[in-house]
């Protein structure tokens, strides 16, 4: 490809690209270009929100790009600031080693991880003395500082900011001078953090790097940006039949993001999809079911996504049991002439995980036994070989009694 087309390819759907120009200027060179990511191990799984930059990491590699991703376990210590309204707890290094221990061979569901740069950035924090330290944030003001939107938000609502969140984007920057970056990418909410990096590297006597951002993936609540804290998260690692059932339960609005983002679909192949949908041609529940299957195939393979997809409408569609769920074995010695506190029932089936959860399930009218609701918390339920006790859509268990003939 010419570095015009490159350049057409590797920005296609982004919001920011800083600066263009300078991105066509370095494809020009003929060179493989440093591409950086990285990524705090902050909870220990990857989710599908963090497929969106990966995904164009991946881009960069079949052109012939080096990709550097680097797992921040050392700015994962401090905790990104970005988006916060309220200071990061501080993980403890135990946490940190834990969380990143599977991320390798997750990013190897999408990068080629044979021929990515995988580094950690203790490598060169953990060397860096007082006085190095104390050289890096020399080059950055408090003015400059606060001119990000999330800190000038705590200011003006009273919320206090730690002198160690202000060092954050520049301890994020100094991996690009680590690592002599040609472009950092990386979701909307870190535009501040990489175009610090810009600045530090210029700092240091380097080139900056570029800096691309693509749009934050909403997660299955509609609402806010996938997050595992949130707990509206699609993990990449899922099996595929929750991967499938999460994405069939997210709002109709966000099928098009889904498309552009997970897919790579272009923005007038959407609308396409969006026209086949209007006109009633593709019902909005079968282009959902394509969608999850596309996606489930990704992680999985296709016959896994086919496979996630038939039980889905075995369960749902058909209304149907699924054909396989878990047992849960009662002795009689646990049950008082042969009932139990629903609240335990749920608790002890492992479909909730707290008599508080399980409470709140049932006065929401989520929880039947054999299809019929339980919405009394204080109920004393009957319960036998064979009963079903079901918890939202998706989640089911099979009573077993074990001492019973």
């Amino acid at each position: 490809m010419t570095p015009e087309e490159q350049l057409d390819l590797l920005s296609r759907g982004a919001t920011d690209v800083v600066v263009p120009d300078e991105l066509l200027a370095k494809l020009k060179e003929g060179r493989p270009l440093r591409i950086k990511y990285g990524a705090d191990p902050s909870a220990p799984d990857l989710h599908l929100g963090h497929s969106v930059p990966l995904g164009k990491l991946r881009r960069f590699q079949e052109l012939g790009h080096q990709v550097i991703f680097i797992i921040g376990d050392y700015t994962g210590r401090i905790g990104d600031p970005s988006g916060r309204t309220k200071t990061r707890p501080i993980l403890s290094e135990e946490e940190i080693k834990r969380n990143a221990a599977t991320y390798v061979e997750q990013v190897g569901k999408i990068l080629d991880v044979e021929q990515a740069q995988i580094v950690y950035n203790s490598q060169w924090f953990g060397q860096m003395n007082a006085s190095e330290l104390l050289s890096l944030a020399s080059h950055y003001t408090v003015a400059r500082m606060l001119e990000r939107d999330d800190f000038a938000l705590r200011i003006r609502e009273g919320i206090p900011i730690s002198i160690l969140e202000m060092l954050y984007p520049l301890i994020q920057a100094y991996d690009s001078v680590a690592v002599e970056a040609d472009v950092e990418i990386g979701g909307t909410d870190q535009l501040f953090n990489l175009l610090v990096g810009r600045d530090i590297m210029r700092a240091y006597g380097l080139t900056p790097q570029v800096v691309m951002t693509w749009p934050l993936l909403v997660g299955t609540d509609g609402h806010q940006k996938m997050s595992k804290s949130l707990g509206n998260y699609i993990g990449i690692t899922e099996p595929p039949g929750a991967m499938f059932g999460k994405l069939m339960s997210i709002p109709d609005e966000l099928m098009p993001q889904y498309y552009e983002l997970l897919l790579e679909k272009t923005p007038n192949e959407v609308g396409q999809l969006q026209e086949v949908i209007q006109s009633g041609e593709l019902h909005p529940r079968d282009a959902k079911a394509d969608l999850a299957e596309a996606v489930a195939t990704m992680y999985h393979d296709a016959d896994a996504a086919e496979e996630a997809r038939a039980e889905f409408d075995r369960v749902f569609a058909e209304r149907k049991l699924p054909s396989e769920m878990p047992d849960l074995r009662l002795a009689t010695e646990d049950l008082a002439d042969g009932k139990m506190w629903v609240v335990e029932l749920v608790v002890t089936t492992g479909l909730a995980d707290s008599n508080g959860e399980a409470r709140r399930l049932i006065r929401q009218g989520a929880v039947s036994i054999n299809d019929e609701a339980v919405t009394d918390e204080m109920a004393q339920v009957q319960v036998a070989t064979g009963d079903i006790v079901r918890v939202g859509k998706r989640r089911f268990a099979r009573i077993i009694i074990s001492d019973e003939e």
